[in-house]
């Protein structure tokens, strides 16, 4: 892990609209390296509007997210993981493991 890798995780708190109708997908990740990584794609994945919640299991390389299909889509939380590694020395990729499952 490089000395600036440092990520500071986002809070978000969803909005009522974000939480309205949810669904849930599982992202199969590629690319992380370290906790930092996860927190990287855990936070761009909360920046979309519409992600409720979002949990990047590091060992398993698998994100699980809760969203509004209403306000987002599988292929934006799959975009949003690949623009985490913006930086030029993070390569990320997803891929829908599992998802969308509707809830309430």
């Amino acid at each position: 892990m490089h000395e600036n890798c440092h990520v500071e995780p986002l809070q978000k708190t969803a909005t009522p609209e974000e939480q309205q109708a949810t669904a849930s997908a599982l992202l199969a990740v590629e690319g992380m390296g370290c906790i930092n990584c996860a927190g990287r794609i855990r936070n761009s994945l909360l920046s979309l509007l519409g992600v409720v919640e979002a949990k990047v299991l590091l060992e398993e390389g698998l994100a699980d997210v809760t969203y509004n299909p209403g306000l987002t889509n599988t292929p934006a939380l799959i975009a949003a993981v690949a623009q985490a590694g913006g930086d030029g020395r993070h390569h990320y990729r997803a891929l829908v493991f599992a998802g969308p499952a509707v809830r309430g």
